[in-house]
This record gives structure tokens, sequence and C-alpha cells, in this order.
């Protein structure tokens, strides 16, 4: 296996945000603009990516790897998700798109992982890139499947009653911009967690005083979770993995880990402030 490029300009040249109009790749390419860099998104529908204007906005899709060769061009650092195509599926010809990586002259990139590792996070370990996984818990944003229900009923009804060490989008997207664009991470693992771990009610209650209005917590069954997750669209085999989720969360989902202060030098952002910033989003 190849050792990864460590040594490389501390001003880099254009960066390629893929999942650029995702929850992450959003801020990650806000916050570069902001830092100065150049900045090439990658999205499936350029007309509807709603980006700054110093963004250059390309079509392609990962899924589709040639549909990549003028976006990766004049690359020198990328950030990767690792799924594509119509169903957001896990990619299985990372190997194809870490290939046309280096021969476009890329040499760092940040991988925004999943539980389980994909063809991109394999393809990258065999590669010369200097390449960093991102490892976040349970994202503060999956809180905006609440909102319908908050605004029908003024409730949250779900299973699940344990702590989770969710993180802030803008978090795991500033850890990236360090990755992409300083000396240090290639080769590493980054687990990632908000500063606090908070139970469903608890969420629920900073929800409620960012609204300013009165919004209870109830706690349902294995039956009624079923009933309800059927009840919005998801598939059985979805509804099984929900229900094991919620009866047996993994251990990491609690644990709160310092690197996004460590990376980026300073405290990761509370919930608290997320719902004030989404407010909106559960008001009727």
């Amino acid at each position: 296996m190849n050792a990864p490029l460590e040594k490389t300009p501390r001003s880099p040249g254009r960066i390629l945000v893929t999942g650029a109009t995702g929850k992450v790749g959003r801020h990650l390419v806000r916050q570069l603009v902001a830092a100065g860099h150049r900045v090439r998104a990658l999205s499936r529908n350029p007309a509807r990516a709603n980006l700054p204007p110093e963004v250059e906005v390309m079509q392609g899709d990962l899924a589709d790897v040639a549909s990549l060769a003028r976006a990766f061009e004049g690359v020198s650092a990328v950030h990767l998700i690792t799924l594509g195509g119509d169903n957001g599926e896990a990619l299985t010809n990372g190997d194809d798109i870490i290939q046309l990586a280096e021969k476009s002259g890329v040499r760092r990139a940040t991988v925004l992982g999943g539980w389980d590792e994909t063809s991109v996070e394999s393809a990258l370990q065999k590669s010369a890139i200097g390449w960093t996984r991102l490892e976040p818990v349970e994202f503060m944003s999956n809180a905006l499947e609440w909102a319908p229900g908050i605004k029908a009923t003024g409730a949250v009804r779900q299973l699940a009653t344990w702590p989770s060490a969710v993180v802030h989008e803008a978090d795991i997207a500033a850890v990236a911009l360090v990755a992409l664009t300083r000396d240090g991470h290639a080769g590493k693992r980054y687990p990632l967690s908000g500063p606090q771990a908070l139970t469903p009610a608890e969420r629920t209650a900073l929800i409620a005083k960012a609204v300013g209005r009165a919004i209870t917590f109830e706690s349902l069954d294995e039956a009624q979770e079923r009933e309800r997750l059927r009840a919005n669209g998801y598939p059985e085999d979805y509804v099984e993995f929900g229900i094991q989720l919620a009866t047996n969360p993994p251990a990491q989902a609690a644990t709160l880990v310092p690197t996004v202060e460590q990376v980026t030098g300073r405290p990761g952002r509370t919930f608290a402030a997320w719902a004030l910033e989404n407010a909106q989003a559960f008001r009727a």
C-alpha cells in the first residue's frame, strides 16, 4: 500500500465538494468560501443547488464515474460522500472514483463515513491520497424528522429514549475544512460527537424553548413504533432496522469525544444553538 501524501501546500488549489447540497456539504462549501478557498461543488441538479455565487457548480453523480471527469480537473483536494445514484445507495465503484482522483492530481480527501466502510474508503486506503475519515454519531438535523408531528400535534412520539451525542453538521464541516487545507490529518479516523449526550425528551424540551411553545415527548412501545414508521412510508427492512436501533443502540451513540475542539480549536456547537437556528422548521 502506498504511503499517504502528507506534505502538501497550505494554500491548496481548487477544492471539490461532493454531496455539496447535503446536510454537511452545504456547510462545508460556505465555510471554505468564507476562508477564501476556491470551491467547486458537485451536484446532480446544479440549477437547484442554491450555493454561494463564488462557487463553481458542476453536474455529476458519484455513481457514474463518466460524469466526474470535468469536475475533478484541476482539483487538489476533495470531500467525498459514500452514497450515490437515484436511491442514495452505498457506492460500489470506489476504485474508479479514486483512480480518477489520483489521475487528476488530488492529494487530500475527506470522506463522510457511515457505520460500515464502503468501496470508497477501501480504495482510498490503497491510494497515495492523504485521506481522513469523518465518523459522526447522530446528526442534530435528524430532529427535523419530528417537525411534522410537532406542527400537527405539539408532540414528539417515538420508541427510542436513550441519550445520543448528536453533532452539529457545521462542526463536521469544520473538521473537514481543517483536514482538507492543513497538514497533519492524513490517515486519521475522526469520531465526531457534540458536547452533550441528550435524550429525545431533552432535545424536545430544547426545541420547545427555541420555538416558544409547549412540546411534549411521548415514548412508544415497539408495536406503536412499527405503526409510526410504516405510516411514514418506510419499507419493512427499515422498520426493523429502526426497532433494532431504538432498543439496542451502539455504545458509541452516547459517547462524548473531544475531536471537534481538538481539530478546530473551538468547542462543538450545542443542540440548544441548533434548535434556535432551526426554530422556524418546527413552527406551524
